[in-house]
């Protein structure tokens, strides 16, 4: 009998200005079970995707070129309330953290990230006990 994955059935979009994140967590997502339907280079194309695909959940990049990751959160929980983001970052300073946490974002993952502190993000995110590795 096959173990049904924790994480069937959950959807995400990925927007991240950056390919080697994209990619790494596109990787780690989709070994997890995680339909990543759809990915973005910048916030505008990033709410774009997040209308048409409504997805549970988001992994959203902190800094991008056109609009910022607080730019969008604010946006995307206006018009999705429901939907789990997690701010994706190198940058731990104490005003982004308390913006994200404020715009309410669901988790916190900062670069560089590895498979286990991605799944604890997800978990966690998803109102679930983080598994132990």
């Amino acid at each position: 009998m096959v173990e049904q994955n924790r994480f069937s059935q959950v959807s995400l979009i990925v927007i991240d200005d950056n390919d080697t994140t994209r990619a790494m967590l596109r990787s780690i997502l989709r070994s997890e079970g995680i339909e990543v339907v759809a990915e973005a280079r910048d916030g505008t194309t990033g709410l774009a995707l997040v209308r048409k695909h409504r997805p549970q959940l988001v992994c959203l990049d902190v800094m991008m070129p056109d609009m910022s990751g607080i730019e969008v959160l604010t946006q995307l929980k206006l018009e999705f309330p429901d939907v789990r983001i997690i701010m994706v970052t190198g940058s731990t300073d104490r005003d982004t953290v308390q913006a994200a946490i404020q715009g309410g974002a669901s988790g916190y993952l900062v670069k560089p990230f590895n498979a286990a502190k991605v799944v604890t993000a997800l978990e966690l995110a998803l109102g679930r006990k983080p598994t132990q590795n």
